[in-house]
């Protein structure tokens, strides 16, 4: 399924590592095949050091996951890698230490994600989340283009991608 879709796709565990991706995610959002194993997680990417300077609306951004994990781990369990994951962040970042305490919690859909590709402009995209009926909380994230343009310069991206 997640080959099939036009869109960028991936699909995460409970403690956001990106474990699988698509065609399009790669052309939209970078090759995560090219990033060490354990640099593929969201939370650790946007919460990293500098990741303000890369990141529009960080603090939203930032909010939006952490609110998210919460929701996934509390699904989940909480585990020893959701464990070790808090307890690195809380060291690492003075952000996540002051979002963590804050304790908001809320789903994933209808996030809206804004990046800027030097090749084809803004691209707006709404996330939608969809639980892996069976498997141990992975769950898939779509991102999904919010507006004509940004499906256009979706599409010429996936389409350069394949050439």
């Amino acid at each position: 399924m997640l080959d099939s879709l036009s869109v960028p796709a991936f699909v995460k565990t409970p403690t956001f590592q990106i474990v699988a991706w698509n065609r399009a995610a790669v052309a939209v959002l970078g090759d995560y095949a090219a990033v060490p194993e354990r640099d593929r997680n969201l939370l650790r990417r946007v919460f990293q050091p500098g990741s303000e300077n890369k990141v529009h609306h960080v603090e939203d951004v930032r909010r939006a996951c952490l609110a998210s994990f919460r929701v996934d781990i509390a699904r989940a369990g909480q585990s020893d890698e959701a464990t070790a994951l808090i307890d690195e962040l809380m060291e690492t970042s003075p952000d996540f230490r002051r979002l963590w305490d804050e304790g908001e919690i809320r789903s994933h859909g209808g996030f809206q994600k804004r990046l800027v590709r030097p090749d084809v402009g803004e691209i707006a995209l709404e996330s939608s989340v969809f639980h892996v009926e069976g498997s141990d909380g992975l769950s898939m994230l779509v991102l999904s283009p919010a507006n004509e343009a940004s499906a256009r310069a979706v599409a010429q991206l996936v389409q350069r991608s394949v050439t």
